[in-house]
């Protein structure tokens, strides 16, 4: 996977390969790749359980507010700190090898890497969201059952779907995150150029959020040039409107894939729309698999988290972007594949169920989705 000039990782092919083995990597592709086929999970069977469902939020056996009960772990994190005190506890404890997940690139702090992390690792400096492209898929894909493998919903997906498709039963436990999308590379180089950060010049550290709740964006040079700004206005008016195409068509943000997903648990307004002053992180957890519930579970007997249960419906209020994205893809999908572009399969996920649900509304999206789209294929 390589940056592209638009900002964004795309495939390269390095080597030459043999008929058989291109045919081989060819039919892994177009049965794993999320850029042409996202499938819905089963759920897994509970005995003496309840499954629960929401059409935004997917299945699920357990759903938490939480957050990690070290207090520095909390600050430093996105949202709470859960995932990167699930990670080190599960590593430091012997229930897991090692973890790969992302982090800023030691060398170049602009940029994000893929990390593996072991026993004495510093969980506490990779804490905390990139929102940069990464490939963290890349590296996890030959990953043992006693590694944990934190990446996006899409590469949540990749990992389970390639594993099915070779017929892998035992897997690394997986973990993601609410996602709303993948923003260019090009976009945190403008943002650090807005932020008076010379182009060129060395970091010291890059964060996007932590440090608090939600957090800001803070970039040091080393020879101490500062530049910091809101969460807010990073998201709002560069980071997110730089997004990739295929994240706006996403049918899972919320890591359906995933044995244990987190996300924001926003505080909000009267209008249910998220408010952005500063606090303690909490998260909204979802534990989707069995091995996810035990796990949660476990750490919060071990002290390592604090979870109290949480009802779907009360997660769908605070998360309004991945509702509607989800209710409104269906009609933006149909817009699409009417001015004559491909899009990827979606399996499982009823997005023209949901649509039929409110037609004037996805009449309305069809139609933006379609004369985009025109406009779209004229200019190229």
């Amino acid at each position: 996977m390589v940056l592209d000039g638009a900002g964004f990782n795309r495939p390269v092919r390095r080597l030459p390969l043999s008929k058989k083995d291109d045919r081989q990597m060819t039919d892994e592709l177009e049965a794993s790749c999320p850029g042409i086929v996202v499938r819905r999970p089963v759920p897994e069977e509970i005995s003496g359980g309840e499954h629960h469902f929401d059409p935004a939020l997917g299945h699920a056996i357990s759903s938490w507010q939480a957050w990690a009960t070290d207090a520095e772990t909390r600050f430093r994190g996105s949202s709470g700190g859960v995932l990167t005190a699930l990670a080190e506890w599960l590593v430091e404890s012997g229930h897991s090898a090692r973890v790969i997940g992302a982090a800023a690139d030691t060398n170049e702090p602009r940029r994000t890497v893929a990390v593996q992390l072991g026993r004495k690792s510093d969980f506490l400096r990779q804490a905390g969201s990139r929102y940069a492209p990464v490939s963290v898929a890349a590296e996890g894909y030959s990953l043992s059952p006693d590694s944990v493998f934190v990446g996006k919903p899409c590469e949540v997906a990749a990992l389970r779907q390639i594993g099915e498709f070779r017929g892998i039963e035992d897997r690394p436990l997986l973990m993601s995150f609410f996602c709303a999308g993948v923003p260019s590379q090009l976009a945190t180089d403008r943002l650090l150029s807005e932020l008076g950060i010379p182009a060129g010049s060395p970091l010291r550290t890059l964060r996007y959020r932590g440090h608090g709740w939600p957090g800001e964006f803070y970039a040091e040079t080393m020879d101490g040039v500062r530049g910091s700004t809101t969460y807010d206005a990073s998201w709002g008016k560069q980071l997110g409107p730089s997004m990739q195409w295929r994240c706006k068509i996403c049918p899972d943000g919320v890591g359906e894939s995933a044995d244990i997903v987190a996300g924001d648990y926003w505080k909000t307004d009267d209008r249910g729309y998220p408010e952005f002053t500063d606090s303690s992180g909490v998260s909204a957890l979802i534990a989707r698999t069995k091995r996810g519930h035990q796990t949660i579970i476990a750490a919060v007997e071990a002290g390592i988290i604090q979870a109290d249960p949480l009802d779907l419906r009360q997660i769908c209020s605070i998360q309004p972007y991945q509702v509607e994205r989800r209710a409104t893809l269906g009609a933006r999908l149909l817009g699409r594949c009417l001015a004559g572009w491909r899009i990827p399969r979606y399996v499982g996920f009823h997005l023209l169920r949901l649509a039929s649900e409110s037609p004037i509304r996805s009449a309305r999206y069809a139609y933006g989705s379609l004369r985009r789209s025109w406009l779209e294929r004229f200019r190229t």
